[in-house]
């Protein structure tokens, strides 16, 4: 009796797959995305063809592109978003094997518990390997494959759409803060989200090191 009673209780301790790390990571990425996209400006702002013409210079350009890039980062990172998705969309295969990948990190490396060791076909992995195991499968979907070049074209595509909307929109009319830094373009928001995910996921890289 007391060896079958003990036969679930083993059971049941492995099964979690660390499912508080996965949820903390979860909820301080949709809680980072939510607060970014509490800053998004009006979208009749973007296309509003009065406030169009043509920049004097390269000098006036840049200018409008580095207040517009300010005042617009988080529409400007939709607009990246949205074309980087219908590239992907367009090709669902490419878009399988990026889900596939990112799952392989989640699930093989970032949030399985340390200590479960990976077993494939029979053979044990020690996080060491797994990792190595992980980021040359990375290296070579992005690299040598077409998935690289289709991420690559749809983010230049992405950058030109909005280098030449903020070179043409005239940003008089735009009540910037004064406060606000210099350098804190609409990649900020992108470092933003980006922190809080590694803050989330930190836990569970810094226990396999």
């Amino acid at each position: 009796m007391a060896t079958t009673g003990s036969i679930p209780m083993t059971s049941t301790q492995s099964t979690p797959i660390a499912t508080p790390a996965f949820r903390m990571f979860l909820s301080r990425l949709t809680s980072s995305i939510r607060q970014g996209f509490s800053q998004r400006r009006p979208w009749y702002e973007l296309i509003d063809r009065t406030a169009m013409a043509r920049p004097d210079n390269l000098t006036d350009a840049y200018s409008r592109i580095r207040r517009n890039s300010s005042y617009f980062k988080v529409n400007y990172i939709t607009l990246l978003a949205v074309v980087l998705a219908f590239s992907l969309l367009s090709h669902p295969l490419s878009l399988l094997v990026l889900l596939g990948l990112l799952a392989a990190w989640l699930f093989l490396y970032l949030f399985r518990p340390t200590d479960q060791p990976l077993v494939i076909f029979g053979r044990t992995f020690s996080d060491r390997e797994t990792l190595g195991m992980l980021v040359v499968l990375t290296l070579f979907v992005v690299f040598l494959t077409s998935i690289g070049s289709l991420l690559i074209s749809a983010i230049l595509i992405g950058v030109a759409i909005v280098c030449l909307h903020g070179a043409f929109r005239v940003p008089e009319d735009l009540f910037l803060d004064d406060q606000e830094p210099g350098n804190s373009g609409f990649i900020s928001f992108l470092g933003n989200a980006a922190t809080s995910a590694a803050v989330a996921a930190a836990p569970a890289v810094a226990s396999r090191v």
